[in-house]
This record gives structure tokens, C-alpha cells and sequence, in this order.
């Protein structure tokens, strides 16, 4: 056999394959460049897709040198050569797995590589010699090598590709937690788009915008994407201060044009991935000059459109868009976007519908209160609601202030335990039906016991399986002839009270804050247990405070301090009661009240002893004329003249009801304030009723004449027994004259 050029012992070695393998390996090295280039041929017509990211074809090229360098140094020095993986194909490796290319790809690269060399050393072995043993044990050694080289360079490549899939990994977990953690956290819907913004741009995307539908942000049921694709952009965060790269302002409306990718996306729910090469602009990401300017001054060269589905609902659209990352976007990137967006997207509906449930609970809530107070002389008011902060909704506390007979006036604080429309609608039942009891004239211990019967039979007709419903209630009565204050509670905090100590004139009077003993029932619902009535007298002028739980309640202080503070502010209350509403609510109150408050503040006032008229009659009939006659002077003292029929048949039917049918002692009482009331009381607890007498009947007739005559009529009961009362308009007057005769209390 003739000796090869580049192998001139061949034909002494025989069939030392080692060492011809040797030299095969050393002959090839300056071929080598040929080599690469048949490779890299092999690897285009066989891994396409590689090639499309840039960063991975400028490396192939020098992967596959080192790669035909090493493997030819390999075979030249044998098997007990320590081989190392080439830099550029652990560089080529890492990049492969940022690209998210599967790690198949990357032992194809190895086995492409080694097969494309070893078949070239084939065919160099058959044309270098004709030995059939040589031959063969050249290709058994070959294939050994070969794959030995894989084997070795392969394992620590895919190490470094494995590393750098864990650090993305890892990366993307930190991106879901980190949206996880700060995503959400209020139920606030332009809060959590920012949020959201906020986190898509740590780390993902150099630019976020997110877009609601305008009937996302509306009451009421989202309109389909595939009919009104109107948004609004609710959010947009940046990696470059105040988001020049955005061509729609915060607040802005704006609209995604027919058939666009946005528009498809949004109605049909599915995330798109768009990359930007060149001249190669959609038209809707370049529909007017202020976005054509963005994509020219920023280079905005991936762009990834996500929906956001809530309940199967669309809410908006979230655009997540790179120009300081170099790396586009890829299907890894895009479902990872999706994963985010789909968590947010279903906070952003939680907090449209609690923010929408919230709105009507408290539409109702408000719509339940009382707006204007009634027109009454007992005391001067100020009233305050504030609905919590929290996301827990809206509760069912509420005030009221109830005119009652005699010139008397309730004063009414509760709570409804529980949160949202359920607590706002409890809350306006129970408020009806303490007007309506508080009507019939009941003590307060008794309208309580009443109102608890009222909350058990509310609970006897709720639906299975729904909330408990309890309430704690106060109720206060304050009478300004006798400045007389009688009050129950049922489970809820008592009132404070303020009085002035007269100092001679030396010095400011000195207020005393105090809490009266008050024992306090049960919550309303419980039943089966007791009310008290308390009853204490209050100077003129004194302040009153009635409030639920949530103006002394906090995390931050415990109820001690907050009465503490609570006294100090009303020890040094200004004069005008809307001032010191508003000083108890900036000193107990934080930021945002986690519990609903209800605030009443009434100072009272006195009836001046010239417009109440007193008289004790003794259990006679023959002294009915005499209390007419009582009657008519006073009238006369008060110009009151025109009334005189009316009320002297009104005082001779209820003094001769009381007794007639009564027990002594009787009284009759008139009080001019805004209106004329008279009151007859006497010992008995016998409820009066109207009938209708028979044509023959001799009596019968007294209450129905007295309500045809009265423009208000009814009779309430005490531990001493009860007063039937009718009440009379005055006759109209001039302003300033009228002023002068129902003016009756005291500044």
C-alpha cells in the first residue's frame, strides 16, 4: 500500500488503530475551517429555529470551531486526555436555555456536530487505506470516541443549561410571588391595575399599561368586549421616569380600532405575542402620531397583549412592552404575563364588585339615615355617620332623633353587627321599627324588650345558613319640662356626659365628663333576658354624646386610652356642636376606621316654667268646669285665644276619661312650645281606646271627639301610670310675633 502523505507509517503500524486514528485527527486539523462550515450547514437545514435569535447564531458559529478543535485534539491524544467543554458551547448552552429552547435541541447541536465529523473521518479512513481490519477497528474506535466526547462535554453543558433554566426558574417564581405579595392588596381598582403595573415592570417589561372596559368601571354588568371595546387606562408604569414611552395619559379613554390584535385579544380572551422587527409596525400599535413617536424615539421592539378575564367576564387588557431589554419576548414570557395578569385580573373584579356592593350599601345606608333633623325644642344636634375604610364593608350603625309627645325627644344610637348590604338593609328594618315604637310612647326598657322580639322574628324568617343576626342598641329619653333623662341599652356602649359647675362668675365653668351607671343588657337577638331603665337629671345645657363602638375601638390603643381621650376633647368641646363632632372624630379617629361609626351629640335645653301650665285635680266630676276654666285663662295669658273651644272641650273629655275611668292622683298639664299640648295623667295603667258609641249611648264619645279635634293624639305610659296628651297647631302668626310666644327655652 502506498504511504499517505499525512500518514507515512501506515504501512509499518498495520493496524495500530490508536495510533492511525492519531494521525487521521492531526491531518484533518487544517481542514478544520471546512469542517465548521459543513456543520453549520447541517445545523440550519436541521435546527432552523435556532438561528432565529440572534444571540445564539453569532455564538454557533464559535461553538462549533471549539467544538471540531476540541473533538480533533481528543481523538489525536487518545481517551486519557482530560477534555473540557469548549467556553462558547457553555456560553452557547446558557443561552439556549434563556431562549427556553428545549435542552433536546441542545444535545442535537452535540450529536449533529460529532456525526458530521466522525462520517468525514469515515470516509478519510476508507480512501487512506484498503485494510478491512483497519478499517474496521478505526470505526469501532471512532464510535467510541466520539461518543466518549459527547458524553463528557455534553455533561457539563448541560449543567450550565440547567443552572441557567433554575435561575430563570427561580426568576420567574419571584416574579409570581412578588405578584402574589403585591397584587391585591386593596379592593381598590385603580389601585390594583397600578399594582399590577407596578410589578410587570420589576424585572419582565420596561413598559405596562393597563386598560379597563368603561363598563368595568361602572356600576352594573359588563357590556362584551366584542361590542364596546372603549377603555380606559387606569395604570401604566415605566421603567423611565413619568412614562414618556407610553402614548395614553393615565385617566385617558381611548379605543382599540375593529379587528386589531388588542380588540381580538380582549374578546376572545387569548394572549398574543407580537415582535417588532424593522418597518414591520401593526398598524394599531402606530394608529396616531403620538405612538408612532414612541416606537421611533424608544425602539419598542416586543410587545406581549394579555386579557384580563375574570368569572368568564372581560375587564380590560394589559400590555406589557420592552425597549431597554434587548431579548424580545418569547411563549415562556407570554405565559408567565398571562399567569399575572389572570391573578390580577381577578382582584381587579373582586374590587369593582365590592367597591360596587359597597357603593349601594351605602347609597342604602345613607338613604336609611336621617338627613334633616326633625324640628323639636329638647336639644340641639349634631350627627356624623363615617363608614369604615377597611375592606370589610359597610356596617349597620345608625342615629336617630325621634320628637315625641310632651315636648320630649329620643335619641337612638345602634349597631348592626355584620358587613355589607345584608347589615345596611337590617339596619333600616330596625330603625322603622324603633320609630314605630318609639310612637306608641314605650318606656325605654320596654321598646327594647319590643325590638328584641322584632330582631328574633327577623331571625326566624331569615334563609338557612345566613348570618346571625344581632344588634346593640341605646335609647334615650329626655324630657325638658322636667330635664328628666331615662335611658336603656342593649349591649352597647353608654353615653357620655358632659355638665358645667357653676363657678360664681370668678372663672370659666368647669366641665365634668362622666359615664352614667348604666346597665347594660343583652344585644339584641339573645332574648330571654331583662333591659333597665336608668333616669338622672341634666342641667341645662348639658351635652349629651351617644356613639357605637367604632370611635373608641382600635389596634393601635386600647378602649381605656381612647375614653381617656374621648373626655379630654369634650372637657374643652367648643360651643358649636358640629365643632366638636368634627374634634372627636380627628382625635379617635386614624386614616382609615377599620368599623363604622355613628356619632350624636345633643345638648339640651329647658322649657321655661311661663309656657307649662300645672294643675292637680282631685278624683271629682264636678271639677271638670274648673279645668276648663284653667284652661281658657291660660290660653287668654299665652294670646292664645282662638283655641279656646277646642282645647276646653279637649281638657273637659280627657279630665273627665281620667276620672271617670282612672285612678288619682290626676294632673293636668298644657306646654306651648311650636305646638299646644295638653296632658292629663292619672294612676291608672289602663290603656284608653276609641269605639264607636250607639246612637242611645250616653258616653263614648270623648277620645273620638278629642282625635277629630287634635292634630296629633295618643297616651304613654310610666311606672306611675299613664298620660293621654292632644296636641294643637298654633294659629298663624307673623314670624317675629310667633318667635316671641314659642320661644320657650333659654339660651
Amino acid at each position: 500500500m502506498p504511504a499517505h502523505p499525512f500518514c507515512p507509517y501506515i504501512v509499518d503500524v498495520g493496524t495500530d488503530t490508536h495510533a492511525f486514528i492519531s494521525d487521521l485527527a492531526r491531518g484533518l486539523e487544517p481542514r478544520a475551517d471546512q469542517l465548521v462550515d459543513a456543520s453549520l450547514q447541517c445545523l440550519r437545514w436541521e435546527l432552523p429555529k435556532v438561528w432565529a435569535y440572534q444571540d445564539i447564531a453569532a455564538v454557533l458559529p464559535m461553538a462549533a470551531s471549539e467544538h471540531i478543535t476540541t473533538l480533533l485534539d481528543f481523538l489525536e491524544q487518545g481517551t486519557e486526555t482530560d477534555v473540557k467543554t469548549p467556553p462558547a458551547a457553555i456560553e452557547l448552552a446558557r443561552l439556549l436555555a434563556k431562549h427556553r429552547v428545549p435542552i433536546s435541541d441542545l444535545l442535537r447541536i452535540y450529536r449533529l456536530v460529532q456525526a458530521r465529523l466522525v462520517h468525514l473521518l469515515y470516509e478519510e479512513t476508507t480512501r487512506l487505506t484498503d485494510a478491512p481490519e483497519l478499517i474496521n477497528a478505526a470505526t469501532v474506535a471512532l464510535s467510541a470516541m466520539g461518543f466518549e466526547y459527547v458524553d463528557r462535554t455534553a455533561e457539563q453543558a448541560v449543567a450550565a443549561y440547567q443552572q441557567e433554566r433554575d435561575r430563570w426558574l427561580q426568576r420567574r417564581l419571584s416574579v409570581i410571588n412578588e405578584a402574589n405579595t403585591r397584587i391585591g392588596t386593596t379592593l381598590d381598582t385603580d389601585c390594583t391595575a397600578q399594582e399590577l403595573a407596578d410589578v410587570g415592570t420589576d424585572r419582565f417589561a420596561d413598559l405596562v399599561t393597563v386598560d379597563l372596559l368603561d363598563s368595568a368601571l361602572q356600576e352594573g354588568d359588563v357590556v362584551p368586549a366584542h361590542v364596546a371595546s372603549a377603555v380606559r387606562r387606569v395604570a401604566q408604569q415605566s421603567v423611565l421616569d413619568g412614562c414618556p414611552d407610553s402614548a395614553v395619559g393615565t385617566g385617558e379613554r381611548h379605543t382599540y380600532p375593529e379587528g386589531s390584535e388588542p380588540a381580538r385579544s380582549l374578546a376572545t380572551g387569548q394572549p398574543l405575542r407580537h415582535d417588532i422587527e424593522g418597518s414591520d409596525v401593526p398598524p394599531w400599535l402606530a394608529a396616531s402620531p403620538d405612538r408612532r413617536r414612541a416606537l421611533r424615539i424608544f425602539g419598542i421592539h416586543s410587545v406581549l397583549l394579555v386579557p384580563l378575564w375574570a368569572r368568564g367576564t372581560p375587564l380590560g387588557l394589559v400590555q406589557f412592552l420592552r425597549h431597554r431589554t434587548a431579548l424580545p419576548f418569547d411563549d415562556e414570557d407570554l405565559r408567565l404575563a398571562h399567569e399575572i395578569a389572570s391573578r390580577a385580573a381577578v382582584y381587579i373584579d373582586n374590587a369593582r364588585r365590592y367597591t360596587h356592593e359597597r357603593s349601594t350599601a351605602l347609597t342604602l345606608q345613607r338613604s336609611l339615615l336621617q338627613h334633616q333633623v326633625p324640628e323639636q325644642s329638647a336639644v340641639e344636634t349634631a350627627c356624623r355617620y363615617l363608614p369604615c375604610g377597611s375592606r370589610a364593608g359597610v356596617g349597620g350603625d345608625w342615629y336617630d332623633v325621634i320628637p315625641l309627645s310632651g315636648a320630649r325627644v329620643a335619641l337612638v344610637v345602634g349597631d348592626v353587627v355584620g358587613r355589607g348590604l345584608h347589615a345596611s338593609a337590617t339596619m333600616g328594618r330596625l330603625r322603622t321599627a324603633v320609630r314605630t315604637l318609639a310612637d306608641i310612647d314605650l318606656m325605654p326598657d320596654e321598646l327594647l324588650t319590643h325590638l328584641d322580639d322584632v330582631v328574633i322574628r327577623m331571625q326566624r324568617e331569615q334563609e338557612r345558613g345566613a348570618d346571625e343576626i344581632i344588634a346593640t342598641c341605646l335609647y334615650a329619653v329626655y324630657d325638658p319640662v322636667s330635664r328628666l333623662c331615662s335611658l336603656a341599652s342593649a349591649g352597647h356602649v353608654p353615653p357620655a356626659v358632659v355638665t358645667s359647675l357653676d363657678s360664681g362668675g370668678h372663672s370659666p365653668a368647669l366641665r365634668v365628663v362622666g359615664f352614667p351607671e348604666l346597665s347594660s343588657g343583652p344585644p339584641l337577638g339573645l332574648g330571654g333576658l331583662p333591659f333597665e331603665t336608668a333616669q338622672f337629671q341634666l342641667p341645662e345645657g348639658s351635652l349629651l354624646v351617644l356613639f357605637t363602638d367604632g370611635l373608641i375601638q382600635s389596634r393601635a390603643r386600647d378602649v381605656d386610652t381612647a375614653l381617656t381621650l374621648l373626655r379630654n376633647v369634650l372637657a374643652r368641646a367648643p360651643a358649636s356642636l358640629e365643632a366638636t363632632c368634627e374634634d372627636l372624630l380627628s382625635a379617635l379617629l386614624p386614616g382609615r376606621p377599620t368599623d363604622d361609626i355613628a356619632l350624636l351629640v345633643a345638648r339640651t335645653r329647658a322649657l321655661d316654667a311661663r309656657h307649662v301650665a300645672t294643675l292637680d285635680l282631685p278624683s271629682d266630676p264636678a271639677l271638670v268646669a274648673g279645668a276648663r276654666t284653667y284652661a281658657s285663662d291660660q290660653l287668654a295669658a299665652w294670646g292664645l285665644e282662638e283655641l279656646s273651644f277646642t282645647t276646653e272641650l279637649m281638657v273637659s273629655e280627657l279630665v273627665t276619661n281620667a276620672i271617670r275611668y282612672g285612678k288619682a292622683p290626676i294632673q293636668l298639664r298644657m306646654i306651648l312650645q311650636s305646638t299646644l299640648t295638653c296632658e292629663v295623667s292619672d294612676a291608672s295603667s289602663t290603656a284608653p281606646h276609641l269605639r264607636h258609641a250607639r246612637v242611645f249611648d250616653e258616653g263614648g264619645r270623648g277620645l273620638l271627639l278629642v282625635a277629630q279635634l287634635a292634630e296629633r293624639w295618643g297616651a304613654r305610659h310610666s311606672g306611675e301610670g299613664k298620660v293621654i296628651w292632644a296636641e294643637q297647631a298654633l294659629p298663624g302668626r307673623g314670624s317675629s310675633e310667633l318667635r316671641s310666644v314659642t320661644a320657650p327655652l333659654r339660651p
